[in-house]
């Protein structure tokens, strides 16, 4: 396990802390029962539904071991240190693809919080770093898998 310390926005801690009590409370009782359903079948060397269930627990135990090892480690991020001047995580930050001219916008969120899809880019991704410390009309090139994209950063959005 790693002891970095992971930054996190408050809805982030609150999303972490949710999935916990959520592994804890409803999903150990689940895999207790299917164990327990699947031990009544007899037969251990046979049982393909106590292997499988065995295998959900492991997994389930993982990730509560996984998240609380992140929440010993977390610095929730002070939403008021926030500033539209330079580029941090938990920006929200609008740029210009300068090949395309599209423009996106995304959040630059810990690495927990990473969802590319919804916008979130982690702050260790290749754009997420590119784009830290840096400040709007700042054009910013970025080594991606894709190829080198040049990226202008239009603002920075509280």
């Amino acid at each position: 396990m790693n002891n970095k310390q992971t930054v996190i926005t408050d809805e982030g801690l609150k999303r972490l802390e949710s999935e916990l009590e959520e592994l804890k409370s409803v999903k150990r009782k689940e895999i207790a029962e299917k164990i327990k359903v699947a031990l009544s079948f007899g037969d251990l060397s046979e049982n393909s539904e106590y292997d499988e269930a065995k295998n959900e627990q492991a997994i389930i135990e993982g990730r509560i071991a996984e998240i609380e090892n992140q929440l010993k480690n977390v610095r929730v991020l002070d939403e008021s240190e926030l500033n539209t001047q330079m580029i941090h995580i938990g920006s929200r930050v609008r740029v210009q693809d300068m090949s395309t001219n599209d423009e996106e916008t995304y959040q630059i969120v810990g690495s927990t919080e990473a969802d590319p899809l919804g916008g979130r880019i982690s702050d260790e991704s290749p754009v997420g770093r590119a784009l830290l410390s840096h400040a709007p009309g700042d054009v910013v090139e970025v080594e991606t898998p894709a190829g080198v994209v040049n990226y202008k950063i239009l603002e920075i959005l509280k």
